[in-house]
Protein backbone atom coordinates (compact mmCIF):
# COMPACT_ATOMS: atom_id res chain seq x y z
CA UNK A 1 0.00 0.00 0.00
CA UNK A 2 3.17 2.64 1.06
CA UNK A 3 4.10 1.47 -2.21
CA UNK A 4 1.36 1.63 -4.36
CA UNK A 5 1.03 5.36 -3.45
CA UNK A 6 4.55 6.58 -3.78
CA UNK A 7 3.64 5.36 -7.08
CA UNK A 8 0.62 6.80 -7.99
CA UNK A 9 2.32 10.08 -6.87
CA UNK A 10 4.23 9.54 -9.38
CA UNK A 11 7.84 9.21 -6.86
CA UNK A 12 10.53 7.70 -8.84
CA UNK A 13 13.26 8.21 -5.71
CA UNK A 14 13.20 7.83 -2.14
CA UNK A 15 16.48 8.39 0.15
CA UNK A 16 16.58 6.52 3.51
CA UNK A 17 17.73 4.22 6.29
CA UNK A 18 16.20 0.87 7.11
CA UNK A 19 15.46 -0.44 10.79
CA UNK A 20 13.27 -3.16 11.95
CA UNK A 21 10.05 -0.85 12.31
CA UNK A 22 10.34 -0.28 8.46
CA UNK A 23 11.41 -3.74 7.58
CA UNK A 24 7.57 -4.84 5.85
CA UNK A 25 7.88 -1.36 3.61
CA UNK A 26 11.41 -2.35 2.99
CA UNK A 27 10.90 -6.04 1.85
CA UNK A 28 8.20 -4.42 -0.68
CA UNK A 29 10.63 -1.57 -2.01
CA UNK A 30 13.32 -4.35 -2.47
CA UNK A 31 10.12 -6.79 -4.93
CA UNK A 32 9.75 -3.82 -7.39
CA UNK A 33 11.97 -1.79 -9.73
CA UNK A 34 9.85 1.50 -10.23
CA UNK A 35 11.03 2.75 -7.26
CA UNK A 36 14.79 3.86 -6.50
CA UNK A 37 16.27 3.64 -3.15
CA UNK A 38 19.02 5.89 -2.07
CA UNK A 39 20.96 4.46 1.30
CA UNK A 40 22.43 7.39 3.08
CA UNK A 41 24.64 6.94 6.46
CA UNK A 42 22.52 8.98 8.57
CA UNK A 43 18.93 9.64 8.80
CA UNK A 44 19.59 13.89 8.79
CA UNK A 45 21.71 12.76 6.21
CA UNK A 46 18.87 11.38 3.74
CA UNK A 47 16.40 14.37 4.79
CA UNK A 48 18.90 16.99 3.67
CA UNK A 49 19.43 14.72 0.43
CA UNK A 50 15.59 14.92 -0.06
CA UNK A 51 15.74 18.52 0.13
CA UNK A 52 18.24 18.77 -2.32
CA UNK A 53 16.21 16.39 -4.97
CA UNK A 54 13.20 18.63 -4.11
CA UNK A 55 14.65 22.18 -4.17
CA UNK A 56 16.37 21.28 -7.97
CA UNK A 57 13.54 19.56 -9.42
CA UNK A 58 10.40 21.12 -7.61
CA UNK A 59 8.92 17.97 -6.98
CA UNK A 60 8.18 16.84 -3.14
CA UNK A 61 11.41 14.63 -1.52
CA UNK A 62 10.78 11.50 -0.02
CA UNK A 63 12.10 9.92 3.11
CA UNK A 64 12.15 6.80 4.66
CA UNK A 65 13.54 5.96 8.10
CA UNK A 66 12.81 3.70 10.92
CA UNK A 67 11.13 4.55 14.00
CA UNK A 68 12.98 6.04 17.40
CA UNK A 69 16.67 7.27 16.78
CA UNK A 70 15.75 6.95 12.98
CA UNK A 71 12.98 9.78 13.34
CA UNK A 72 14.48 11.68 16.26
CA UNK A 73 17.82 11.92 13.31
CA UNK A 74 15.60 13.57 10.81
CA UNK A 75 14.25 16.42 12.96
CA UNK A 76 17.36 18.74 11.89
CA UNK A 77 16.44 18.30 8.53
CA UNK A 78 12.62 18.71 8.82
CA UNK A 79 12.83 21.65 10.78
CA UNK A 80 15.22 22.64 7.79
CA UNK A 81 12.87 22.53 5.17
CA UNK A 82 9.79 23.92 6.84
CA UNK A 83 11.94 27.02 7.46
CA UNK A 84 12.96 27.06 4.21
CA UNK A 85 10.02 25.58 2.44
CA UNK A 86 11.10 22.62 0.75
CA UNK A 87 8.20 20.08 0.32
CA UNK A 88 8.84 16.48 1.84
CA UNK A 89 7.14 13.44 3.04
CA UNK A 90 8.62 11.77 5.31
CA UNK A 91 7.50 8.33 6.69
CA UNK A 92 8.55 6.98 9.62
CA UNK A 93 8.35 3.30 11.20
CA UNK A 94 6.91 2.93 14.60
CA UNK A 95 6.27 0.48 17.42
CA UNK A 96 3.29 -1.69 16.98
CA UNK A 97 0.23 0.25 18.23
CA UNK A 98 -0.44 -1.92 21.29
CA UNK A 99 3.47 -0.88 22.48
CA UNK A 100 2.84 2.74 21.58
CA UNK A 101 3.18 4.45 25.28
CA UNK A 102 5.20 1.47 26.75
CA UNK A 103 8.69 2.71 26.38
CA UNK A 104 9.51 -0.12 23.72
CA UNK A 105 12.64 -0.17 22.22
CA UNK A 106 13.03 2.00 19.77
CA UNK A 107 9.99 4.20 20.71
CA UNK A 108 9.50 7.97 20.59
CA UNK A 109 7.06 10.26 20.52
CA UNK A 110 7.77 11.04 16.76
CA UNK A 111 4.48 12.63 16.01
CA UNK A 112 4.89 15.06 19.83
CA UNK A 113 8.90 15.33 18.62
CA UNK A 114 8.14 16.87 15.17
CA UNK A 115 5.08 18.73 15.50
CA UNK A 116 6.53 21.75 15.82
CA UNK A 117 8.93 21.05 12.57
CA UNK A 118 6.94 19.83 9.90
CA UNK A 119 2.96 21.32 8.30
CA UNK A 120 1.22 18.10 9.30
CA UNK A 121 1.99 15.20 10.58
CA UNK A 122 -0.30 11.75 11.46
CA UNK A 123 0.27 8.11 13.63
CA UNK A 124 -1.65 5.71 11.37
CA UNK A 125 -3.74 3.61 13.45
CA UNK A 126 -5.94 1.61 10.69
CA UNK A 127 -4.47 0.27 7.93
CA UNK A 128 -7.42 1.18 6.00
CA UNK A 129 -6.66 4.69 5.76
CA UNK A 130 -3.44 4.78 5.62
CA UNK A 131 -3.41 5.44 1.64
CA UNK A 132 -5.62 8.19 1.63
CA UNK A 133 -3.30 9.80 4.03
CA UNK A 134 0.10 9.47 2.10
CA UNK A 135 -1.81 10.92 -0.63
CA UNK A 136 -3.05 13.88 1.92
CA UNK A 137 0.76 14.23 2.89
CA UNK A 138 1.63 14.96 -0.39
CA UNK A 139 -0.86 17.42 -0.98
CA UNK A 140 -0.33 19.44 2.06
CA UNK A 141 3.72 18.98 1.24
CA UNK A 142 3.12 20.67 -2.17
CA UNK A 143 0.44 23.29 -1.81
CA UNK A 144 0.02 27.03 -0.21
CA UNK A 145 3.92 27.55 1.25
CA UNK A 146 5.40 24.48 0.35
CA UNK A 147 6.75 22.43 3.71
CA UNK A 148 7.96 18.59 5.23
CA UNK A 149 5.28 16.44 6.69
CA UNK A 150 5.22 13.17 8.15
CA UNK A 151 3.50 10.17 8.40
CA UNK A 152 4.29 7.67 11.18
CA UNK A 153 3.19 3.88 10.69
CA UNK A 154 3.06 1.74 13.78
CA UNK A 155 4.73 -1.64 12.18
CA UNK A 156 1.37 -3.72 12.97
CA UNK A 157 -0.27 -1.50 10.51
CA UNK A 158 2.31 -2.30 8.02
CA UNK A 159 1.93 -5.85 8.30
CA UNK A 160 -2.13 -5.43 8.35
CA UNK A 161 -4.14 -5.82 5.53
CA UNK A 162 -7.00 -3.34 3.97
CA UNK A 163 -8.49 -2.00 0.65
CA UNK A 164 -6.15 0.68 -0.58
CA UNK A 165 -7.51 3.96 -1.22
CA UNK A 166 -5.86 5.80 -4.48
CA UNK A 167 -5.15 9.06 -4.90
CA UNK A 168 -8.67 10.15 -6.55
CA UNK A 169 -10.40 8.92 -3.09
CA UNK A 170 -8.18 11.34 -0.81
CA UNK A 171 -9.69 14.12 1.10
CA UNK A 172 -7.78 17.30 -0.14
CA UNK A 173 -10.71 19.59 -0.26
CA UNK A 174 -10.22 20.98 3.36
CA UNK A 175 -6.66 22.47 2.66
CA UNK A 176 -7.20 25.00 -0.88
CA UNK A 177 -4.56 27.84 -0.12
CA UNK A 178 -6.00 30.89 -1.93
CA UNK A 179 -3.83 30.73 -5.33
CA UNK A 180 -5.65 34.36 -7.01
CA UNK A 181 -4.86 37.95 -5.34
CA UNK A 182 -7.21 40.49 -4.60
CA UNK A 183 -8.10 42.51 -7.20
CA UNK A 184 -8.12 46.08 -5.35
CA UNK A 185 -5.44 45.16 -3.65
CA UNK A 186 -3.24 44.36 -6.97
CA UNK A 187 -5.46 47.59 -8.61
CA UNK A 188 -3.31 49.48 -5.56
CA UNK A 189 0.00 47.94 -6.49
CA UNK A 190 -0.21 48.70 -10.22
CA UNK A 191 -0.99 52.69 -9.19
CA UNK A 192 2.36 52.82 -6.81
CA UNK A 193 4.03 51.14 -9.80
CA UNK A 194 3.10 54.06 -12.03
CA UNK A 195 3.91 56.79 -9.66
CA UNK A 196 7.26 55.53 -7.44
CA UNK A 197 10.34 57.58 -7.34
CA UNK A 198 12.19 54.96 -5.90
CA UNK A 199 11.12 51.48 -6.57
CA UNK A 200 12.68 48.15 -5.60
CA UNK A 201 11.74 44.43 -6.10
CA UNK A 202 12.47 42.51 -3.15
CA UNK A 203 12.33 38.65 -4.11
CA UNK A 204 12.41 35.53 -2.19
CA UNK A 205 12.24 31.92 -2.52
CA UNK A 206 8.62 32.13 -3.06
CA UNK A 207 9.05 32.43 -6.50
CA UNK A 208 11.12 29.95 -6.85
CA UNK A 209 8.39 27.52 -5.08
CA UNK A 210 5.85 29.04 -7.25
CA UNK A 211 7.50 27.59 -10.36
CA UNK A 212 9.28 28.46 -13.78
CA UNK A 213 6.45 30.66 -14.41
CA UNK A 214 6.32 32.76 -11.66
CA UNK A 215 10.53 33.70 -12.32
CA UNK A 216 9.10 34.43 -15.97
CA UNK A 217 6.41 36.58 -15.19
CA UNK A 218 8.48 38.82 -12.82
CA UNK A 219 11.66 39.18 -15.29
CA UNK A 220 9.01 40.26 -17.78
CA UNK A 221 7.81 42.66 -15.01
CA UNK A 222 11.31 43.86 -14.07
CA UNK A 223 12.74 44.16 -17.55
CA UNK A 224 9.57 46.39 -18.23
CA UNK A 225 9.65 48.84 -15.64
CA UNK A 226 12.85 49.34 -15.63
CA UNK A 227 13.08 48.68 -11.65
CA UNK A 228 16.00 47.80 -9.65
CA UNK A 229 15.83 43.94 -7.80
CA UNK A 230 17.42 42.37 -5.27
CA UNK A 231 16.69 38.95 -3.66
CA UNK A 232 17.32 36.75 -0.53
CA UNK A 233 20.11 33.94 -0.26
CA UNK A 234 16.69 31.46 -0.67
CA UNK A 235 15.62 33.47 -4.21
CA UNK A 236 19.05 33.97 -5.76
CA UNK A 237 18.57 32.40 -9.68
CA UNK A 238 14.70 33.69 -9.72
CA UNK A 239 16.17 36.92 -11.55
CA UNK A 240 19.01 36.23 -13.53
CA UNK A 241 22.62 37.79 -12.25
CA UNK A 242 23.50 38.80 -15.91
CA UNK A 243 20.49 41.20 -16.20
CA UNK A 244 20.98 44.88 -16.23
CA UNK A 245 18.45 45.43 -13.36
CA UNK A 246 20.15 42.97 -11.00
CA UNK A 247 21.68 44.49 -7.61
CA UNK A 248 23.03 41.18 -6.34
CA UNK A 249 21.89 39.77 -2.74
CA UNK A 250 20.96 41.87 0.16
CA UNK A 251 20.66 41.28 4.15
CA UNK A 252 23.40 40.72 6.21
CA UNK A 253 26.16 39.98 3.97
CA UNK A 254 24.37 41.84 1.02
CA UNK A 255 25.78 44.01 -1.30
CA UNK A 256 25.95 47.69 -0.62
CA UNK A 257 24.32 48.70 -3.27
CA UNK A 258 21.89 46.49 -2.92
CA UNK A 259 21.16 47.11 1.04
CA UNK A 260 21.33 51.21 0.28
CA UNK A 261 18.53 50.50 -2.08
CA UNK A 262 16.64 49.21 0.03
CA UNK A 263 16.82 51.38 2.49
CA UNK A 264 16.24 54.11 0.55
CA UNK A 265 13.56 53.56 -1.90
CA UNK A 266 9.86 54.49 -1.89
CA UNK A 267 8.65 51.17 -3.09
CA UNK A 268 9.13 47.98 -2.34
CA UNK A 269 7.49 45.53 -3.56
CA UNK A 270 8.12 42.02 -1.67
CA UNK A 271 7.82 39.11 -3.95
CA UNK A 272 7.43 35.63 -2.15
CA UNK A 273 9.83 36.85 1.05
CA UNK A 274 9.62 36.75 4.22
CA UNK A 275 11.15 39.41 6.37
CA UNK A 276 13.45 37.78 8.17
CA UNK A 277 15.82 38.80 10.77
CA UNK A 278 18.83 38.22 8.12
CA UNK A 279 17.46 40.85 5.67
CA UNK A 280 15.42 43.51 8.26
CA UNK A 281 18.46 44.35 10.53
CA UNK A 282 16.87 46.87 13.00
CA UNK A 283 13.03 46.51 12.35
CA UNK A 284 11.79 49.97 13.30
CA UNK A 285 14.56 51.10 10.72
CA UNK A 286 14.23 49.14 8.22
CA UNK A 287 13.37 50.79 4.76
CA UNK A 288 11.96 53.79 6.65
CA UNK A 289 9.08 55.99 4.59
CA UNK A 290 8.63 53.50 1.95
CA UNK A 291 5.36 51.86 0.76
CA UNK A 292 5.10 48.12 0.98
CA UNK A 293 3.59 46.19 -1.29
CA UNK A 294 3.88 42.02 0.00
CA UNK A 295 2.65 39.36 -2.58
CA UNK A 296 2.84 35.54 -0.37
CA UNK A 297 0.69 32.84 -0.72
CA UNK A 298 1.22 32.50 3.48
CA UNK A 299 -1.37 34.45 4.77
CA UNK A 300 0.78 33.97 8.36
CA UNK A 301 3.77 35.94 6.56
CA UNK A 302 2.04 38.88 5.98
CA UNK A 303 2.36 41.80 8.84
CA UNK A 304 4.00 39.29 10.90
CA UNK A 305 7.03 41.31 11.16
CA UNK A 306 6.73 44.54 8.71
CA UNK A 307 3.07 46.30 8.35
CA UNK A 308 2.61 46.15 5.21
CA UNK A 309 0.57 48.68 3.02
CA UNK A 310 -0.66 46.52 -0.15
CA UNK A 311 -1.09 42.71 1.20
CA UNK A 312 -1.77 40.39 -1.03
CA UNK A 313 -2.16 36.85 -0.71
CA UNK A 314 -1.81 34.64 -3.27
CA UNK A 315 0.20 32.28 -5.29
CA UNK A 316 3.04 34.85 -6.82
CA UNK A 317 2.75 33.42 -10.52
CA UNK A 318 -1.20 34.31 -10.42
CA UNK A 319 -0.26 37.36 -8.83
CA UNK A 320 2.11 38.37 -11.18
CA UNK A 321 0.37 37.48 -13.88
CA UNK A 322 -2.29 39.76 -12.98
CA UNK A 323 0.01 42.74 -12.28
CA UNK A 324 1.54 42.37 -15.31
CA UNK A 325 -1.92 42.28 -17.16
CA UNK A 326 -3.33 45.25 -15.15
CA UNK A 327 0.01 47.45 -15.53
CA UNK A 328 0.08 46.85 -19.48
CA UNK A 329 -3.67 47.56 -19.75
CA UNK A 330 -3.29 50.70 -17.60
CA UNK A 331 -0.64 51.91 -20.75
CA UNK A 332 2.17 50.60 -19.30
CA UNK A 333 3.11 53.88 -16.75
CA UNK A 334 5.57 54.45 -14.73
CA UNK A 335 7.49 57.65 -13.35
CA UNK A 336 10.61 57.49 -16.08
CA UNK A 337 12.43 60.51 -14.93
CA UNK A 338 12.63 60.24 -11.43
CA UNK A 339 12.83 55.93 -11.89
CA UNK A 340 16.36 57.24 -13.88
CA UNK A 341 17.30 59.70 -11.42
CA UNK A 342 17.18 56.69 -8.72
CA UNK A 343 19.41 54.64 -11.11
CA UNK A 344 22.11 57.20 -11.13
CA UNK A 345 22.00 56.55 -8.06
CA UNK A 346 22.41 53.31 -7.39
CA UNK A 347 25.22 53.30 -10.03
CA UNK A 348 26.90 56.32 -7.80
CA UNK A 349 26.82 53.19 -4.72
CA UNK A 350 27.88 50.33 -7.04
CA UNK A 351 31.30 52.84 -7.53
CA UNK A 352 32.30 51.57 -4.18
CA UNK A 353 32.66 48.34 -5.45
CA UNK A 354 32.31 46.53 -2.00
CA UNK A 355 33.03 42.86 -2.92
CA UNK A 356 36.85 44.15 -3.58
CA UNK A 357 39.38 42.43 -1.75
CA UNK A 358 43.15 42.21 -1.88
CA UNK A 359 44.64 39.09 -3.35
CA UNK A 360 47.69 37.36 -2.55
CA UNK A 361 50.10 35.60 -4.71
CA UNK A 362 51.10 33.36 -2.13
CA UNK A 363 48.36 32.32 -0.03
CA UNK A 364 45.16 31.58 -1.30
CA UNK A 365 41.76 34.08 -0.90
CA UNK A 366 38.39 32.62 -0.69
CA UNK A 367 36.99 35.01 -2.70
CA UNK A 368 39.51 34.37 -5.36
CA UNK A 369 38.82 30.61 -5.14
CA UNK A 370 35.07 31.24 -5.70
CA UNK A 371 36.07 33.54 -8.57
CA UNK A 372 37.85 31.52 -10.07
CA UNK A 373 35.38 28.77 -9.91
CA UNK A 374 32.78 31.17 -10.91
CA UNK A 375 34.87 31.85 -14.11
CA UNK A 376 35.68 28.15 -14.67
CA UNK A 377 32.38 26.75 -14.02
CA UNK A 378 29.99 29.41 -15.09
CA UNK A 379 29.48 28.40 -19.17
CA UNK A 380 28.88 24.88 -18.16
CA UNK A 381 24.77 24.12 -19.55
CA UNK A 382 24.16 21.81 -16.54
CA UNK A 383 25.18 23.40 -13.01
CA UNK A 384 24.17 23.17 -9.62
CA UNK A 385 25.51 24.48 -6.90
CA UNK A 386 25.04 23.62 -2.76
CA UNK A 387 26.25 25.33 0.34
CA UNK A 388 27.38 24.15 3.72
CA UNK A 389 26.60 27.02 6.09
CA UNK A 390 29.06 30.09 7.21
CA UNK A 391 31.65 32.26 5.38
CA UNK A 392 31.94 29.81 2.53
CA UNK A 393 28.41 30.31 2.26
CA UNK A 394 28.26 34.15 2.08
CA UNK A 395 30.92 34.21 -0.45
CA UNK A 396 29.15 31.86 -2.84
CA UNK A 397 26.05 33.82 -2.82
CA UNK A 398 28.31 36.99 -3.70
CA UNK A 399 30.50 35.85 -6.10
CA UNK A 400 28.45 33.07 -7.99
CA UNK A 401 26.00 33.61 -10.74
CA UNK A 402 22.70 32.50 -11.18
CA UNK A 403 20.63 32.64 -14.41
CA UNK A 404 17.89 30.27 -13.54
CA UNK A 405 15.99 29.21 -10.78
CA UNK A 406 16.40 26.02 -8.63
CA UNK A 407 20.32 25.70 -9.25
CA UNK A 408 20.95 26.91 -5.94
CA UNK A 409 20.59 25.11 -3.05
CA UNK A 410 21.94 26.31 0.68
CA UNK A 411 20.71 26.21 4.44
CA UNK A 412 18.91 29.77 4.57
CA UNK A 413 16.62 29.90 7.37
CA UNK A 414 17.98 27.44 10.03
CA UNK A 415 21.63 27.93 8.99
CA UNK A 416 22.33 23.48 8.94
CA UNK A 417 25.68 23.01 8.82
CA UNK A 418 26.06 19.80 7.41
CA UNK A 419 23.43 20.50 4.83
CA UNK A 420 25.72 20.40 1.87
CA UNK A 421 27.14 17.34 1.51
CA UNK A 422 23.88 15.20 1.73
CA UNK A 423 21.83 17.78 -0.44
CA UNK A 424 24.37 17.67 -3.49
CA UNK A 425 24.16 14.02 -3.29
CA UNK A 426 20.31 14.14 -3.86
CA UNK A 427 20.97 17.28 -6.75
CA UNK A 428 22.68 14.77 -8.58
CA UNK A 429 20.65 11.89 -8.13
CA UNK A 430 18.02 14.08 -9.81
CA UNK A 431 20.52 15.53 -12.27
CA UNK A 432 22.38 12.60 -13.36
CA UNK A 433 24.52 14.29 -15.57
CA UNK A 434 24.78 17.84 -14.36
CA UNK A 435 27.58 19.23 -13.05
CA UNK A 436 26.95 19.86 -9.06
CA UNK A 437 29.63 21.60 -6.50
CA UNK A 438 28.56 21.69 -2.89
CA UNK A 439 30.91 24.70 -2.11
CA UNK A 440 32.01 23.93 1.90
CA UNK A 441 34.13 24.86 5.02
CA UNK A 442 36.13 22.27 6.45
CA UNK A 443 34.07 22.58 9.58
CA UNK A 444 30.57 22.43 7.94
CA UNK A 445 31.55 19.51 5.58
CA UNK A 446 33.07 16.87 8.36
CA UNK A 447 29.63 17.13 9.89
CA UNK A 448 28.07 14.90 7.33
CA UNK A 449 30.96 13.61 5.30
CA UNK A 450 29.77 10.14 6.15
CA UNK A 451 27.43 10.77 2.88
CA UNK A 452 31.02 10.50 0.64
CA UNK A 453 29.67 6.65 0.93
CA UNK A 454 26.60 7.34 -0.26
CA UNK A 455 28.52 8.99 -3.04
CA UNK A 456 30.55 6.42 -3.92
CA UNK A 457 28.30 3.68 -3.39
CA UNK A 458 25.76 4.88 -6.34
CA UNK A 459 28.80 6.38 -8.67
CA UNK A 460 27.80 10.03 -7.67
CA UNK A 461 30.64 12.26 -9.27
CA UNK A 462 29.84 15.26 -6.86
CA UNK A 463 32.33 17.67 -6.26
CA UNK A 464 32.55 18.82 -2.79
CA UNK A 465 35.04 22.09 -2.92
CA UNK A 466 35.86 22.51 0.26
CA UNK A 467 37.48 26.54 1.73
CA UNK A 468 39.79 25.22 4.28
CA UNK A 469 40.98 27.72 6.79
CA UNK A 470 41.14 25.81 10.05
CA UNK A 471 38.61 28.00 11.52
CA UNK A 472 34.86 28.02 12.26
CA UNK A 473 35.06 30.98 10.18
CA UNK A 474 31.48 33.18 10.47
CA UNK A 475 31.76 32.50 14.29
CA UNK A 476 35.22 33.54 14.86
CA UNK A 477 34.24 36.62 12.29
CA UNK A 478 32.09 37.65 14.95
CA UNK A 479 34.48 37.07 17.67
CA UNK A 480 37.18 39.37 15.60
CA UNK A 481 34.67 41.99 15.16
CA UNK A 482 32.17 41.57 17.94
CA UNK A 483 33.95 39.87 21.33
CA UNK A 484 37.48 41.72 21.42
CA UNK A 485 39.33 38.78 19.24
CA UNK A 486 38.44 36.34 21.97
CA UNK A 487 38.58 33.01 19.73
CA UNK A 488 36.78 30.21 22.37
CA UNK A 489 36.74 26.89 20.55
CA UNK A 490 36.99 28.51 16.91
CA UNK A 491 40.07 26.80 15.68
CA UNK A 492 40.08 22.75 14.64
CA UNK A 493 43.93 21.71 15.63
CA UNK A 494 42.98 18.20 14.72
CA UNK A 495 41.67 17.93 10.93
CA UNK A 496 42.30 14.90 8.46
CA UNK A 497 44.09 14.62 5.90
CA UNK A 498 41.20 15.28 3.29
CA UNK A 499 43.44 13.47 0.17
CA UNK A 500 43.58 10.56 2.17
CA UNK A 501 40.40 10.69 3.61
CA UNK A 502 38.67 11.32 0.02
CA UNK A 503 41.08 8.04 -0.84
CA UNK A 504 39.79 6.08 2.15
CA UNK A 505 35.91 6.67 0.63
CA UNK A 506 37.07 5.36 -2.54
CA UNK A 507 37.17 8.55 -4.05
CA UNK A 508 39.66 11.07 -5.98
CA UNK A 509 41.55 14.00 -3.50
CA UNK A 510 42.98 17.12 -4.57
CA UNK A 511 44.69 20.05 -2.55
CA UNK A 512 45.59 22.94 -3.47
CA UNK A 513 47.42 25.96 -1.46
CA UNK A 514 48.89 27.85 -4.18
CA UNK A 515 47.03 30.26 -6.14
CA UNK A 516 49.17 29.75 -8.87
CA UNK A 517 47.92 25.97 -9.11
CA UNK A 518 44.45 27.11 -8.11
CA UNK A 519 42.89 27.09 -11.92
CA UNK A 520 44.57 23.68 -12.80
CA UNK A 521 43.76 21.77 -9.52
CA UNK A 522 40.19 23.01 -10.60
CA UNK A 523 40.30 22.03 -13.81
CA UNK A 524 41.21 18.73 -12.56
CA UNK A 525 38.26 18.68 -10.32
CA UNK A 526 36.12 19.16 -13.46
CA UNK A 527 37.39 16.54 -15.24
CA UNK A 528 36.99 13.84 -13.36
CA UNK A 529 34.54 11.54 -13.72
CA UNK A 530 33.67 10.14 -10.02
CA UNK A 531 33.07 12.64 -6.64
CA UNK A 532 36.30 14.34 -5.47
CA UNK A 533 36.94 15.95 -2.51
CA UNK A 534 38.78 19.28 -3.47
CA UNK A 535 40.77 20.71 -0.09
CA UNK A 536 41.58 24.53 -1.04
CA UNK A 537 43.86 25.66 1.38
CA UNK A 538 42.85 29.40 2.29
CA UNK A 539 43.61 32.09 3.86
CA UNK A 540 42.59 31.55 7.96
CA UNK A 541 41.11 35.09 8.89
CA UNK A 542 39.57 36.67 6.29
CA UNK A 543 36.47 38.12 7.35
CA UNK A 544 33.09 38.05 4.72
CA UNK A 545 32.31 41.67 4.14
CA UNK A 546 29.98 43.47 3.38
CA UNK A 547 28.53 43.00 7.14
CA UNK A 548 25.36 44.52 8.72
CA UNK A 549 26.32 44.19 12.35
CA UNK A 550 23.29 42.13 14.48
CA UNK A 551 20.88 44.69 15.20
CA UNK A 552 21.57 47.57 12.89
CA UNK A 553 20.12 49.25 9.64
CA UNK A 554 20.93 49.01 6.39
CA UNK A 555 22.75 51.97 5.93
CA UNK A 556 25.45 50.93 8.54
CA UNK A 557 27.40 48.14 6.80
CA UNK A 558 30.98 46.98 7.76
CA UNK A 559 33.25 46.92 4.62
CA UNK A 560 36.06 45.49 3.69
CA UNK A 561 39.30 46.91 5.79
CA UNK A 562 37.21 49.54 7.20
CA UNK A 563 37.02 50.02 11.52
CA UNK A 564 33.83 51.89 11.45
CA UNK A 565 30.63 51.36 10.15
CA UNK A 566 29.47 53.31 7.08
CA UNK A 567 26.81 56.68 7.52
CA UNK A 568 26.17 55.92 4.18
CA UNK A 569 22.54 57.23 2.96
CA UNK A 570 20.36 60.43 4.43
CA UNK A 571 16.54 60.91 3.94
CA UNK A 572 16.47 61.54 0.34
CA UNK A 573 18.85 59.03 -0.92
CA UNK A 574 21.61 61.12 -0.67
CA UNK A 575 25.27 59.80 0.12
CA UNK A 576 26.92 61.24 3.34
CA UNK A 577 30.00 61.27 3.39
Amino acid sequence: MVVQALKDQGVDTVFGYPGGAVLPIYDEIFLQNDIRHYLVRHEQGAVHAAEGYARSTGKPGVVLVTSGPGATNAVTGLTDALMDSIPLVVLTGQVPTFMIGNDAFQEADTIGITRPCTKHSWLVKDTAELGEIIHQAFHIATSGRPGPVLVDIPKDVQFASADYAGPQKARTKHYTPKLKGDRDKIEALVKLIETAERPIFYTGGGVINSGPAASQLLRELVDATGFPITSTLMGLGCYPASGKNWLGMLGMHGLYEANLAMYGCDLMINVGARFDDRITGRVQDFSPGSKKAHIDIDPSSINKIIHTDVPIIGDVAHVLEDVLRLWKAGGRKTNKDAVQRWWHQINDWRKVDCLAFSNSKTTIKPQHALARLEALTKDHPDRYICTEVGQHQMWAAQFLGFEDPNRWMTSGGLGTMGYGTPASIGVQVAHPDALVINVAGEASWLMNMQEMGTAVQYRLPVKQFILNNERLGMVRQWQELLHEERYSQTWSEALPDFVKLAEAFGCKGIICSDPADLDDAIMEMLAHDGPVIFDCVVEKHENCFPMIPSGEPHNKMLLSNQDSTQNAIGAKGAVLV
